[in-house]
């Protein structure tokens, strides 16, 4: 049993909580102990009123008693729509401290990301990436957090939190292993949803056992908190009542108490009957109808205090509730002697900002806000906005007011909405974006701006919602109002949401049917490149009828002044490249793309207007050509962009994912793995099934395979869903093809064949007949070599027609390569010692070293095998290295004999 304790021992919250304290008191010794221990998180979870905020103060206590420097915050239920509210609480304390040029030294490189998201630098250039902005603040408290060590950070209700900070703190508390601070988190079960239920989710994977779950306090527990707060001749009858009335809750045990106290009834069995009476008066209507007895005006100012939410001030509860500011200070002292109002502790920290008082608990001011009439409710929230706007503070700021005025026609409202989106959009929070438009819909705008209006909420929902994008996009353009470049921009958008939502059929005729609407000019080019893009990356089962050869004729008019002649260039070279025409004319067109050897502007890795498809394209028809040095250095140019932008999530993600493709072609085997798991890795937090997450799962199969290391590429396969279905999207190699090539490696023969045939039956269809991009027919020709040698050799002269077709030393040696594993005897040399020849020209290592080694097999020619072998270890290909190994010790051993 519980022992009783004296009130002077604890708060009634933290009554039955020893273990609790325990936990809070053992942590916050081991952050103090050692500056490089890891890091902890703390969850505590449970029902209002059960002690979750006490236990935050207990930690806070603790923790400033060991000297430690903590911050806090605290979410709030009508604050929710505002983005970055609780993070920018919980710096509040380390950024007011700190001079502008202070900040832009903390933060960096982050500081133009961050410093927005935070309210301590201006929005400079195009929207933020969330994903970006998330990364950028982890980055900012991990600096500032090395500067405040011991820290200890408090987020109360955490699921009243707004979504930005919930991606932010399930981001920083997976990067605690080589940071040392302390994350205590408060939050009820059950209140968050969506999204913000998953980072709550993931904060408590983090804790793992420190996270608890908050009982009620036993009737003893309540027994003896009525005793010391009503005196020891409280009777075992009463105190049992009290326990049965608030069902153990310590918050409504305090304030049943408090009323028990107010009205001086004794605590005996005979007064038991009244404790249900004076409960309900504590709580729900209880409490509306106890603040009415206060009277008119102090209604007024607690309506209008439930309002404001945070940062309550008397000046500006006064100005929203039309008191005068002597009758607004009488209010406050009455709602404060009714324990419905408070002043913050100011050794505490105020979590709201610089507000005078605050709500005694979140309980009383939910019950207070809903209880002020609707009508009167969305009236006051306009005066708010008002208030809020006056203040210097933005519209961005007004806009959670603003969102809850009722909708009247007024276009000034429209306006703030739209503006209040801008605002948001400018910091990567494109979720508040998109409820300001999305209310500014409801007003509705006038008919000059309504497809406008819909138009920037289907920029700011692109990424989030691509479906409900799709309508709004598509209603705009039915409108009136959306023409010129916004109109085009605009079905530009719409193909996109369509390709997020996996219909990519229906964005190229989307686009296709605009094309068609449009005269001769700018605007009609540029359509037309985005068709011929989406039907390239996004091809279905067959390409549109002529289409490349339209391609080609239309490119062939260009001369690469504008950017969409540019990128109808790059098309023009990349469909060149997978079709596998000559590789020196799908060269000359990417080269015609750029400006002196470099991106034009306009087509860079960061650049909007046509995003990364553009220059991917281009890097891949140089990758797949031979031309290695110009594709490495567009990769690695991109890479270096995005992490200089900070742009992180997918495009990260795809970077790294393409400068491991440059490595594999290159024969830099364990370069490329690293490349490959590290995009792995950031794919996995973007999504699973996206065509980067395809781009990074076959790249590293693909390189795993090359070194020998079946048994790892089948799990890493195995673990990544590296199976059918396979995406719309090109992905580079073919999937089939390496999918194919690992069932053989495999010892899976059958399969494999069946793979590498469907490989071959989709390439056929689709046009794409470079042997090196798809090389299905030369896997296939070996694995039926011995089962049909017929079909082998018609294979391996197919290819050999294709590669010569298309040109490259690297076609031409593979295959060389396959003709020769299919012959025998002197036949078999003589094509190895070709194939040798031609990638020996080749820029792909590895490729060479299997030549080298193949042709000293056949050969019989240990300086042959002694070269491959040293080429094979320089590529990090092991299982090539092994196989040399093993043919010098039988050359030796033969010539021994």
């Amino acid at each position: 049993m519980t022992e009783v304790r004296p009130v002077a021992a604890a708060s009634a919250s933290l009554w039955e909580r020893e273990e609790e304290v325990g936990v809070i008191t053992r942590a916050v010794q081991t952050l103090r102990a050692d500056r490089s221990s890891s890091g902890r998180v703390l969850v505590f979870r449970g029902d209002a009123g059960l002690g979750k905020t006490a236990l935050l103060a207990e930690t806070r206590r603790t923790a400033e008693a060991h000297g430690c420097t903590v911050w806090s915050a605290r979410g709030g239920e009508t604050l929710r729509s505002v983005p970055f509210n609780v993070v920018r609480q919980l710096l509040q304390p380390a950024l007011l401290s700190l001079l502008p040029e202070e900040a832009r030294e903390y933060l960096g490189d982050w500081y133009g990301i961050a410093g927005p998201a935070l309210g301590i630098a201006d929005p400079d250039g195009p929207p933020a990436d969330p994903r970006n902005v998330s990364d950028g603040l982890v980055a900012a408290v991990r600096r500032l957090a090395r500067r405040e060590w011991p820290l200890v950070l408090l987020i109360d209700d955490a699921h009243w939190a707004d979504l930005e900070t919930l991606r932010w703190l399930a981001a920083f508390v997976e990067r605690l292993d080589d940071l040392p601070v302390l994350v205590a988190v408060a939050c009820r079960d059950g209140e968050a949803g969506g999204e913000g239920a998953r980072c709550l989710d993931a904060v408590a994977a983090v804790a793992g056992r420190s996270v608890t779950s908050l009982s009620a306090l036993t009737p003893e527990a309540v027994a003896g908190l009525t005793r010391a707060a009503l005196g020891e001749h409280a009777d075992a009858p009463f105190c049992r009542e009290v326990w049965a009335v608030t069902g153990g809750n310590p918050y409504d045990t305090v304030e049943l108490l408090a009323k028990v106290s107010d009205s001086e009834l004794e605590p005996t069995e005979v007064h038991a009957a009244r404790l249900r009476p004076l409960n309900k008066a504590a709580r729900g209507g209880g409490l509306v109808a106890r603040l009415e007895d206060l009277g008119v005006d102090a209604t007024r100012f607690a309506w209008a205090a439930a309002i404001l939410g945070a940062g309550i001030t008397l000046d500006q509860v006064a100005r929203l509730s039309g008191l005068a500011a002597d009758d607004a200070r009488h209010c406050a002292e009455l709602l404060r002697g009714a324990r419905i109002l408070t002043t913050p502790d100011p050794t505490v920290g105020v979590p709201g900002g610089d507000g005078e008082l605050e709500f005694v608990h979140p309980l009383i001011a939910t019950a207070v806000y809903n209880s002020v009439p609707e009508a009167l409710r969305r009236a006051m929230h306009g005066i708010a906005a008002q208030i809020v706007t006056q203040a210097g503070k933005g519209v961005a700021a007004a806009s959670r007011h603003l969102l809850q005025v009722h909708p009247d026609d007024d276009e000034e409202l429209v306006a703030q909405l739209r503006e209040a989106a801008r605002e948001h959009l400018a910091v990567g929070a494109p979720d508040a974006a998109r409820r300001c438009l999305e209310r500014a819909l409801a007003e509705p705008p006038r008919p000059h701006v309504h497809a406008r209006v819909l138009y920037e909420l289907g920029c700011a929902s692109l990424l989030t919602a691509p479906a409900t994008t799709i309508g709004h996009l598509r209603t705009a353009l039915a409108m009136p109002g959306l023409d010129g470049a916004d109109r085009v921009d605009a079905v530009y958008r719409l193909s996109q949401a369509l390709l997020h939502n996996n219909q990519p059929e229906e964005a190229v005729r989307t686009v296709e049917a605009e094309v068609a609407r449009l005269g001769p000019g700018p605007a009609r080019m540029r359509l037309q490149a985005v068709q011929f893009m989406w039907e390239g990356v996004h091809a279905g089962e067959t390409p549109a009828p002529g289409r490349s050869e339209r391609l080609a004729a239309l490119a062939a008019t260009c001369t690469g002044r504008d950017t969409s002649e540019r990128a109808l260039l790059i098309l023009r070279g990349f469909d060149a490249m997978t079709r596998g025409d000559n590789a020196e004319e799908a060269v000359e067109a990417c080269d015609r793309a750029l400006v002196n050897g470099r991106l034009a502007p306009g087509l860079g890795w960061t650049d909007t207007e046509w995003g990364l498809e553009l220059p991917m394209m281009l890097a891949s028809a140089y990758a797949y050509t031979d031309r290695l040095d110009r594709a490495e250095a567009l990769f690695t140019e991109a890479l270096n962009a995005y992490e200089s932008a900070r742009w992180s999530g997918g495009h990260l993600a795809l970077a790294h994912a393409y400068v491991g493709l440059g490595h594999r072609r290159r024969g830099r085997l364990r370069d490329a793995e690293r490349s490959l798991r590290e995009s792995l890795r950031l794919a996995e937090h973007v999504g699973r099934g996206l065509p980067l997450y395809w781009s990074a799962t076959c790249n590293l199969v693909d390189t795993l395979l090359a070194r020998g290391h079946v048994d790892e590429a089948w799990r890493t396969a195995e673990q990544y869903g590296f199976a059918p279905p396979y995406p719309s999207t090109i992905v580079l190699p073919d999937p089939r093809s390496v999918r194919g090539r690992l069932l053989l490696a495999a010892g899976r023969t059958q399969e494999g064949v069946n793979e590498l045939e469907e490989a071959g039956k989709a390439a056929a269809a689709r046009g794409h007949l470079n042997p090196v991009m798809v090389p299905w027919a030369v896997d296939l020709a070996r694995a039926l070599a011995v089962e049909d040698p017929s079909r082998a050799a018609r294979l391996a002269a197919d290819v050999r027609r294709q590669a010569e077709r298309f040109g490259t030393d690297t076609a031409i040696g593979e295959a060389l390569r396959c003709a020769a594993a299919l012959e025998t005897g002197r036949r078999a040399v003589q094509l190895a010692g070709q194939a040798v020849t031609f990638l020996e020209s080749s820029p792909c290592q590895f490729e060479h070293a299997a030549a080298r080694v193949e042709y000293g097999i056949a050969a019989r020619s240990g300086a042959e095998l002694e070269r491959g072998l040293t080429l094979a270890r320089s590529c990090g290909a092991d299982g090539l290295a092994a196989q040399a190994e093993r043919a010098l010790r039988e050359l030796s051993a033969l010539r021994a004999q």
